[in-house]
């Protein structure tokens, strides 16, 4: 009997898990579409000057964001999955309003730094004219640490919908007001620098629209929570008792994801002054790297942002189970966060790295110049795409064991990896600019074979390395055979290559669906917890698909 129980509340918490990655992952997918588009006219208004300097100012704000929300969302929606496993609800409040003042203050903190100190700031990043992006970007740091807490709290709860939702709001907005903002410049005739600005106060705007949204939703929520829920439990607990928690878990995770923010950071600023000590005039240093971060950059992030629902959804699920101490169901939540991880970064990073001239002819059509300068760079940075994705989705694993000083280990490792890479290799002037997705490579590399070790050695047994890896990698490379196959086909007869790469994308999917089947990558236990996965678990089931899958489960029991 205690075993069906494990098993049911294992599958239970599977289906959480996947309802939760599924939800995410499709209005993440939606986001990063808008983010996309939203590039599209960017450049065209701004230039890769302008975008230049929307990107500089926006790296900056990115580091100050991770310092202020990385690790502490995570450690809130940990305590809340955690306080709720045991049905302490007023442990919950206090954890929410104690993290929301952190946050505020945080916020508060960053915003002023970055208008007090925006022309040091723009001077140390080699981008002086950037200054006026930097002021414009500050204050969307305080309305994303608003928005960081409520999200925690939901996550806490495994609600992932209010997360959803609210990144669509910022999303749209950010598209709808930054072009507006930035065609109203230009007209006035105000310069690029400034319309760079103008453009970031859409995004100011909608972070500030995305936080509304989460507090009106988190006020009608409260009102839902029953009184005698809150006022049944016994005890009080001292705010300084759950605030040295939060901080104990969230300090950690955010100096590792630090590291890396901050290691970009070093990055742009050593692209900028090594490409011109190789002979870059200023302003041909910016283009180069206003092509490589506004064209290749935004796809390669494209796929491993795909994947960061995948840690949100897996950190208070793992939480719970490890609350709990049932082994089976940590085993189970880790190995399909691993397995679908791979299942969707692999055929994505050999796809990219293939087809990358082609995908950015596709998404931006009216700037040949900057393409032909990003495809080969977007062609190397989309090999390490598998790495970063998979780094997400580790950092995840050992946050939720509460191992969170593993991922400062690997993440240092990685970044004097990339920062030695990127100086030595952009200096050389045979290899310039492409030095930055070879260190970009040699970092994930390192990141991600130091965190699989420390997993190896701390968590419940999963899957196989033939299960997790080989077989997704052995459809992954059948799927990119037969899609170039297409491809050299169809351009052969019509000579329009963006048109053979068109017809050679649903050849691609289809054969991966395909092959990832016939070889186990999908098995049926990953079938039945996706939405109508029953119905497709008889369907595969009825072509003999898994038709060993049974017995291999027998021997393993």
């Amino acid at each position: 009997m205690k075993k069906h129980s494990v098993s049911g509340t294992s599958e239970k918490g599977g289906k959480s898990f996947i309802s939760g990655v599924f939800v995410l992952s499709l209005s993440t997918f939606i986001v990063k579409f808008i983010g996309l588009a939203y590039k599209i006219p960017m450049m065209s208004l701004l230039g890769a000057e302008g975008m230049g300097y929307f990107n500089s100012a926006y790296e900056i704000y990115a580091l100050l964001c991770v310092i202020s929300t990385a690790g502490l969302p995570v450690a809130l929606s940990m305590l809340v999955s955690a306080a709720l496993e045991r049905g302490r609800y007023q442990r919950v409040k206090k954890i929410y309003g104690t993290a929301m003042t952190v946050f505020l203050l945080l916020g508060v903190s960053g915003c002023l730094a970055m208008t007090l100190f925006s022309g040091e700031i723009s001077e140390w990043i080699e981008n002086p004219q950037a200054y006026a992006s930097v002021v414009a970007i500050a204050p969307a740091l305080i309305f994303v640490c608003i928005s960081s807490a409520v999200r925690g709290y939901f996550q806490g709860f495994c609600r992932m919908m209010p997360t959803a939702l609210s990144q669509l709001i910022e999303a749209v907005c950010k598209l709808f007001f930054g072009i507006i903002f930035a065609k109203w410049a230009l007209d006035a005739g105000y310069g690029i620098p400034t319309a760079a600005a103008a453009a970031i106060i859409g995004l100011s705007l909608g972070t500030l629209l995305s936080a509304l949204y989460l507090l009106v939703l988190k006020a009608i929520d409260d009102r839902k929570i029953k009184r005698e829920k809150l006022s049944a439990e016994l005890g009080e607990e001292k705010k300084e008792r759950i605030l040295g928690t939060l901080f104990k878990i969230a300090v950690p995770i955010t100096l590792s994801s630090a590291v890396l923010s901050l290691t970009r950071i070093t990055d742009m600023a050593l692209i900028m002054k090594r490409l011109q000590d190789i002979g870059y005039t200023s302003a041909g240093a910016n283009e180069v790297y206003g092509s490589y971060t506004t064209l290749a950059v935004p796809v390669f992030s494209l796929i491993p942002s795909l994947i960061t629902p995948i840690a949100l959804a897996l950190v208070p699920q793992l939480s719970a189970a490890i609350e709990r101490r049932a082994d089976g169901a940590q085993s189970d939540v880790v190995g399909s966060a691993l397995r679908i991880t791979v299942l969707f970064s692999l055929p994505a990073s050999m796809g990219i790295s293939v087809y990358a001239p082609r995908i950015l002819d596709l998404l931006f059509p009216n700037e040949a110049e900057a393409a032909a300068i990003a495809a080969p760079l977007l062609s190397l940075l989309g090999i390490s795409i598998i790495f970063a994705c998979l780094i997400t989705t580790t950092n995840a694993i050992l946050q939720s064991y509460r191992k969170t000083s593993k991922p400062i280990i690997s993440m240092a490792a990685g970044a004097l990896v990339k920062i030695a890479a990127a100086y030595i290799l952009i200096g050389n002037e045979e290899i310039g600019i492409y030095g930055a997705p070879i260190s970009t490579l040699l970092c994930n590399i390192t990141i991600t074979v130091i965190n699989l070790y420390y997993i190896n050695k701390y968590v419940p047994r999963t899957d196989g390395v033939f299960q997790t890896y080989m077989k997704p990698f052995a459809a992954s490379c059948v799927m990119t055979v037969v899609s170039f196959a297409v491809y050299l086909a169809v351009s052969s007869l019509t000579e329009n290559l963006t048109a053979a790469f068109i017809a050679a994308l649903p050849a691609a999917l289809l054969s991966y669906l395909v092959f990832a089947l016939l070889f186990g990558a999908i098995t049926k236990k990953d079938m039945l917890l996706l939405p109508r996965g029953e119905k497709l678990a008889r369907f595969f089931g009825r072509l003999g698909i898994w038709k060993n899958e049974k017995n291999t489960l027998a021997r393993k029991e």
